[in-house]
């Protein structure tokens, strides 16, 4: 009994002219093919319970089915909404309120840390230019020493050599050059002197 109403129906909306026209658009929106169409609509009055066979008793009675379906809907949402969406919303603002502390105490120490290392830094550099100013200092006064030291070596030498060579004149000089011989004497002595 039940085939025979359904292919009724199907007849039915296979003539309605408005119904076709729907069915038409449907089919070029979501790329389907009548008969699927059709299948999808029975499935849907199947499970909505719908017999379209039967006409409704009243409009207003059909319209009160779906404001208590409308009514059930929304009860269940708030009831959803009280015992999972609401907890879970706490539960996240929490954990979002605990995890902003832990960053801005973390960061706070971060930032306490690198100032400390910072200036741990600064006294360190601060340390060492004092050092190397001072061996700067040591360096450049040895400088001045060994350059000093040098310039008495360098004439200290100048006079080895102006002596070793007075006294080889002085021993190259015969018996005869008595004169001679008194004044390279004289040249040794005041060159011994003068240091």
């Amino acid at each position: 009994m039940q085939n025979n109403s359904r292919k009724t129906i199907f007849t039915t909306i296979s003539i309605d002219k408005e119904t076709a026209g729907l069915v038409e658009k449907i089919c070029k929106r979501c790329s389907l093919k009548k008969g699927e169409i059709v299948k999808l609509a029975f499935q849907y009055l199947d499970k909505a319970h719908i017999n379209p066979a039967e006409a409704p008793e009243s409009v207003k009675t059909e319209l009160s089915k779906i404001n208590k379906r409308q009514d059930d809907i929304i009860r269940f949402i708030r009831h959803y909404e009280e015992e999972q969406l609401n907890p879970m919303i706490r539960t996240s603002h929490s954990i979002a309120v605990r995890f902003d502390t832990v960053v801005k105490t973390l960061s706070e120490n971060v930032d306490l840390e690198i100032k400390n290392s910072k200036d741990n830094f600064i006294n360190v550099l601060k340390k060492l230019d004092e050092q190397f100013g001072k061996v700067a200092v040591v360096i450049n006064n040895q400088a001045k020493q060994i350059n000093s030291l040098s310039q008495v070596q360098q004439q200290d030498t100048k006079n080895l050599m102006k002596l070793i060579y007075l006294y080889s004149e002085l021993s190259a000089c015969g018996v005869m050059d008595s004169k001679r011989k008194e004044s390279l004497k004289t040249e040794i002595i005041n060159l011994i002197n003068e240091k």
